[in-house]
């Protein structure tokens, strides 16, 4: 089994961050609040097996563990991409808290399906290019997350 990359790691870090960030506004109101998160992809449950046990550990270190704290909601279109809005609607019905996806065509669909829950991209080529967020500096709306800009 390979390492997960660094890459990986800083993108289950970040989502961690925005986690936390949300924990801490609503701690006050609901202290037993277990956090639902959705995992949309579209690849395949063992495709992502990596990144998904990269994700956990990354969460456990910082005090999140699936099935105490958190819940995780997954979906994956099975390398079918005209099932991403569906499953994203779908997360939206659950109200799960956060989204967090992995690439640009999963992050639109999620986008599509909402713009008040928080979506974490761990990793687009060029946001603002694919209308996911108006700036790297100031993203606005509901989408945050990491971004690999490289010259081609």
């Amino acid at each position: 089994m390979r390492r997960p990359s660094r890459k990986t790691a800083l993108a289950s870090i970040l989502f961690a961050g925005a986690l936390l960030d949300i924990a801490v506004t609503v701690e006050a109101q609901q202290p037993e609040k277990v956090f639902r998160i959705g995992f949309l992809d579209t690849s395949t449950p063992s495709g992502m097996a990596v990144m998904v046990d990269a994700f956990r550990q990354e969460l456990g270190k910082l005090g999140w563990i699936e099935g105490k704290n958190i819940a995780i909601e997954y979906r994956f279109a099975e390398s079918k991409a005209d099932r991403l809005p569906e499953l994203a609607a779908d997360l939206v019905r659950l109200k799960v808290d956060l989204i967090v996806t992995r690439a640009t065509t999963v992050t639109l669909a999620a986008k599509r399906a909402t713009t008040t829950i928080p979506i974490v991209i761990a990793a687009a080529a060029d946001p603002v290019s694919a209308g996911l967020v108006a700036s790297l500096a100031r993203p606005g709306g509901n989408v945050t997350g990491l971004s690999s800009l490289a010259p081609t």
